[in-house]
């Protein structure tokens, strides 16, 4: 009897992502743009957005024991622009709740569960704002339009027991915008390409 218990604790079922199961993740989520622009900011040698850590999480169902649906949220990410002739011009930030459709390997035994991922991301853009390199350059009234875009992810989890997992996650997000401002006075609508890779390392609890 006591060994069949203990062949019962150790089984791969103790650590499965099951058909049903929910569990939250956990942990610092870096977002690194790979920018671009075009129209005046485009112009002014280089556009560059600085990369911002936040908290990230996650919320993932699985619907069957190797297909699973997931929702990143965070805390707001702040982002420094720039470009090369001007410097350090603006602060920008942004919440990027992206929903995933996931295929997770293995099966409901495995301890460690890589997984691809699907889906669609909404940026939305608030409290922008020249600072006084960008006031002085002539620069006013900056707003960015929100953007939807697919994002594509790679990750993996390992399972420590039944209730808590550690993971990686890596996202690719498509995120075009359009910078409105003004610049003496002038209005301009630039093209903005984000285009962020997002990187995550958590901690996870699973319900």
């Amino acid at each position: 009897m006591a060994a069949l218990a203990l062949t019962t604790l150790l089984s791969g079922s103790a650590f499965a992502h099951e058909a049903g199961e929910f569990f939250m993740r956990a942990g610092p989520a870096t977002v690194r743009p790979t920018e671009g622009a075009g129209g005046t900011l485009g112009h002014l040698n280089g556009f560059d957005v600085s990369n911002n850590t936040q908290l990230g999480l996650t919320f993932t169902y699985m619907a069957t024991d190797n297909i699973g649906v997931e929702l990143l949220a965070a805390t707001p990410f702040r982002h420094k622009v720039g470009t090369g002739a001007t410097g350090d011009i603006a602060t920008v930030h942004l919440l990027p709740p992206t929903l995933m459709a996931q295929w997770y390997f293995g099966d409901s035994s495995s301890k460690v569960r890589p997984y691809v991922g699907v889906g669609v991301n909404y940026t939305t853009f608030f409290d922008n704002g020249f600072n006084d390199n960008g006031k002085n350059a002539g620069l006013s009234d900056l707003s960015f339009k929100d953007s939807w875009g697919a994002a594509g992810q790679v990750g993996v989890d390992y399972l420590i027991n039944r209730d808590w997992l550690i993971g990686a996650s890596v996202w690719y997000m498509d995120i075009d915008t359009t910078a409105n401002y003004k610049m003496g006075g002038v209005q301009h609508h630039d093209s903005v390409r984000l285009d962020p890779w997002v990187f995550m390392f958590s901690a996870g609890y699973r319900f």
